[in-house]
């Protein structure tokens, strides 16, 4: 997600005619306030980020956001840094009704307040809110609470004045909270991240080819950046008589290998755009699952059987923890495969096989249709890509196609026969 960000400020950082100014500022610091931020001139935006496999439920209550979602940690960063930053929360979580959702909309309203340029107070119909996310910090933040909010401290903060810093900060957040899940990342980010910076540069080239040179710098500076190199090496005469005070830049070089700049950014396109085959994905062994072998004859596309294959594991993993201890979960479980099911019957229309060819067709319509579905009709914790994980278990249960049907297992032997082929 922070290689996202960084080709998002790349593509804005272009100029009209496609080339990064000499002055240009944009950038990304990894892994040090939080989980990145992204910088331009003086404005800064602190980012957590936060990743909910498919077996955790959607955030509930404000102490999971603060504590589950990093939100108190964001908060003491953001009070710290003298309340300057925005501040974002990027997750694939998704916000349950109730308290979640009631903040979610807190933060907008009060956005709206802040850049209209008024003076943000604590309304009414946000109270609520304010008061639970205060109690939420104070129970998440341990010795980290600032100490003017202990409770008998010097120059304590009264409680109402505490509140309208929590109020300040609500304004400054954005909730991002049903992002692309980890393990499908990987196929929509070369579409969804890469292809605009490609189109606008009008360059024809596989978007993968970008997206995985781009996200190597950026896994570079995740990953690799490290402690600083002179954290245990003695200051010799950093504090001598007559020593300048570091300046902003002399800040910023010592965390040179954290930052991502555009002009990184715009060396690593222009390297995948002169070698696309070095940054593309390495062929691999064709899937044998029956579920992918249908897929395929079907003629959907290689990203489509690895996201299918990734989320029937999901499907399979959440029915597993479920079915252990839980004397309802089998009657669920039959009453979801009847609904997938008739989802999918419903789906497979007469217009739908008029193609020689439309099973990648039929993948899409399945997803529209069960992203309709009411959260109420699903058991708890499931998502539209769990059940779509459902619709691959039942294809791999030969219960749906994607094509006619035909000799799966005369099909498998063959595909089999070619694997050893490509490994010989």
């Amino acid at each position: 997600m922070a290689a996202a960000d960084g080709l998002e400020l790349y593509r804005q950082a272009l100029g009209a005619d496609k080339r990064l100014q000499g002055d240009e500022s944009r950038r990304i610091l990894c892994e040090y306030h939080e989980d990145w931020v992204a910088l331009h001139g003086d404005a800064a935006e602190l980012v957590s980020a936060k990743h909910r496999d498919p077996s955790a439920d959607a955030y509930r209550t404000l102490n999971q956001l603060a504590h589950e979602g990093g939100l108190a940690h964001l908060f003491l960063r953001w009070r710290a840094l003298q309340e300057k930053p925005t501040c974002r929360l990027a997750t694939s979580g998704g916000l349950a009704s109730g308290d979640a959702q009631d903040f979610e909309a807190a933060t907008r309203a009060m956005r709206e307040v802040r850049i209209s340029g008024q003076e943000v107070i604590i309304a009414d119909e946000h109270r609520s809110s304010v008061e639970k996310f205060h109690s939420a910090i104070h129970a998440n933040s341990g010795k980290y609470l600032p100490k003017d909010w202990v409770e008998g401290s010097e120059g304590e903060v009264p409680v109402e004045d505490q509140r309208q810093q929590v109020a300040r900060f609500i304004s400054m957040l954005n909730v991002q909270s049903e992002l692309t899940r980890r393990a499908d990342i990987g196929f929509a980010a070369p579409t969804k991240c890469a292809k605009p910076v490609v189109d606008h540069l009008g360059f024809d080239v596989p978007y993968e080819a970008v997206w995985n040179a781009v996200y190597g710098l950026f896994f570079t500076r995740m990953k690799a950046a490290g402690p600083r190199r002179d954290a245990v090496i003695s200051p010799v005469l950093a504090f001598a008589n007559g020593s300048e005070t570091p300046t902003s830049a002399d800040r910023e070089r010592e965390l040179a290998s954290r930052i991502v700049t555009m002009q990184d950014i715009d060396l690593a396109v222009m390297i995948a755009v002169a070698n696309p085959s070095a940054y593309g994905s390495l062929a691999s062994p064709i899937r044998l699952s029956r579920a992918a072998v249908k897929m395929r004859k079907g003629s959907c596309s290689d990203n489509s059987i690895e996201r299918g294959e990734q989320l029937r594991r999901d499907y399979q993993r959440y029915w597993r923890s479920r079915l252990n201890g839980d004397p309802t979960a089998l009657a669920e479980r039959e009453k979801l495969r009847r609904l997938l099911l008739r989802v999918s019957d419903r789906s497979d229309t007469p217009a739908l096989r008029s193609k020689s060819h439309w099973g990648a067709d039929f993948w899409i319509a399945l997803q529209d249709a069960l992203d309709e579905i009411p959260a109420e009709k699903i058991p708890a914790g499931m998502d539209p890509d769990l059940l779509l994980g459902g619709i691959t278990d039942l294809t791999n249960e030969c219960l749906i196609w994607f094509s006619d049907v035909f000799d799966v297992a005369a099909e498998i032997n063959k595909l089999r026969e070619g694997n050893q082929g490509s490994a010989a």
